[in-house]
């Protein structure tokens, strides 16, 4: 046979069927007159390491599924769990007032949870209050000692200071002066102190400091007038609108989102938008003047309303820095309108974040599942002993066929053990017709088995 050496002889009937040499015990074939390779250490294929942390990661995912399942299964079951059943109801006609205190419990919690919805809504918009902030400024004047030995007592100066505070304050955090300001110009006369050095400017930082008032110190001795000009910190941002769209909306200074709004409500009183297109708006003479276009987008319109937005006007005080001896320190107060936040902000946060209270339902709720639970268990047992005390040997036989169900599902047994068991099973009209075939699977299996070892040898 081509492949075989020539002294190979093929093997007599009967003998056992096999390669020549050592008994065939399932090693892999290799053809006569070749040289038996061995595959090299390094050349074994092995998992990679990507395919195994696939593998690790599918499993991860699987078991963080199954725990969500669960979780969601265990909170159907707690909610179902709460409920008597109506058997019970009707043995316990008193349980009736705990049904009722469920239904008032359920509509509760609904109406809390819609006020927690509320409360986040409300968070997210911007809480504000308007409040008075004082400002004082104040001047003090050191005149000119002459026994004075460092240069700072031997020349008059003045002292300008800043400062102020909200008035009826109640929070416990006081808040800076600094912090209601986003710029301080202090502009001094320039023909005393030059253009170079007749400005004094704080603008605020992301590190700026904050402190509770201003400070300014000059040499001089006489009156000097001045103009301080206070950039107030809004937020969330406002602006000053044109002229032209101020006097159209009655808005001054506004944000950008209240500006929109009173845009839009103003389209709907007058009707400027398309019956037939509702994306865009037919502009009347005002319009056509402010944003010069017969009609455009509503979409547009925040686009537009850039060129049209202006920075706020700052706070403009005038202020005389008195040197008069006589008076040694002049005060003049001045309220500004502030917004900060309502201090009903913080209060509704508080209440989303508290969990106190939700210890405590939550162990009253384990509570009445354990005490539902033992109750059904009652009841149980009650149907057990009502059941055995009317027909004790029907209740037995059918227990005991309850108990034979069950342990063929646990052990998972195919049949009828019971009636396999005794001798008459095997004497049916199919037994026959079994043997045949079980017979008939054996033989094809031992023929697979010789067909591929002579498979082999033919290789």
């Amino acid at each position: 046979r081509p492949g075989m050496p020539s002294g190979a002889r093929m093997p007599h009937q009967g003998a056992p069927m096999g390669p020549p040499g050592p008994p065939y015990v399932g090693s892999p074939s290799v053809r006569p007159g070749m040289p038996q390779t061995v595959m090299e250490t390094t050349r074994k294929r092995t998992a990679p390491q990507q395919v195994q942390q696939q593998q690790v990661q599918q499993q991860v995912q699987q078991q963080q599924q199954a725990t969500q399942n669960r979780t969601r299964s265990a909170k159907r079951r707690k909610m179902a769990d709460k409920i008597l059943p109506q058997r019970i109801r009707e043995l316990v006609p008193e349980s009736q007032a705990y049904m009722d205190l469920l239904a008032f419990e359920r509509k509760l919690d609904q109406t809390i949870m819609r006020k927690r919805v509320d409360i986040q809504e409300a968070l997210k918009r911007p809480m504000k209050q308007k409040r008075k902030l004082r400002l004082y400024i104040s001047n003090t004047f050191n005149p000119a000692k002459s026994d004075a030995d460092d240069s700072d007592g031997s020349i008059a100066s003045w002292e300008l200071r800043v400062e102020g505070k909200l008035l009826d304050d109640l929070s416990k955090q006081k808040r800076k002066f600094s912090s209601f300001f986003k710029s301080l110009v202090i502009e001094l006369d320039k023909d005393l102190y030059g253009p170079d050095n007749h400005l004094v400017e704080w603008h605020r930082t992301p590190t700026t400091q904050e402190t509770d008032g201003f400070q300014v110190k000059r040499p001089g001795d006489v009156s000097v007038r001045c103009t301080l000009l206070l950039m107030l910190d809004y937020q969330p941002p406002q602006f000053k609108l044109d002229p032209r769209l101020a006097r159209l909306l009655g808005i001054h200074t506004q944000t950008r989102s209240a500006i929109i709004q009173a845009l839009w409500q103003y389209i709907k009183t007058n009707k400027l938008q398309d019956s037939h297109d509702k994306e865009y708006i037919n502009c009347d003479k005002y319009f056509q003047q402010i944003f010069d276009c017969p009609r455009l987008k509503f979409s547009e319109i925040p686009q537009r309303l850039t060129n049209l937005l202006l920075p706020p006007d700052p706070i403009v005080i005038n202020h005389i820095i008195s040197v008069d001896p006589n008076d040694q320190k002049k005060t003049a107060c001045y309220d500004i309108d502030v917004e900060v936040e309502d201090p009903l902000k913080g209060q509704m946060s508080s209440f989303l974040l508290s969990t106190a209270n939700q210890q405590e339902i939550t162990a009253l709720d384990n509570k009445i599942h354990e005490t539902i639970e033992s109750i059904n268990q009652l009841k149980i047992q009650r149907d057990f002993m009502l059941s055995f005390s009317k027909d004790p040997k029907g209740y037995i036989q059918d227990l005991l066929r309850s108990q034979s169900r069950d342990l063929k599902v646990m052990t998972d047994v195919v049949g009828n053990p019971e009636e396999e068991r005794r001798a008459e099973f095997y004497h049916e009209p199919w037994s026959q017709e079994a043997v045949s075939r079980y017979f008939y699977c054996k033989i094809q299996q031992r023929r697979q088995e010789l067909e591929q070892s002579l498979g082999v040898r033919n290789t």
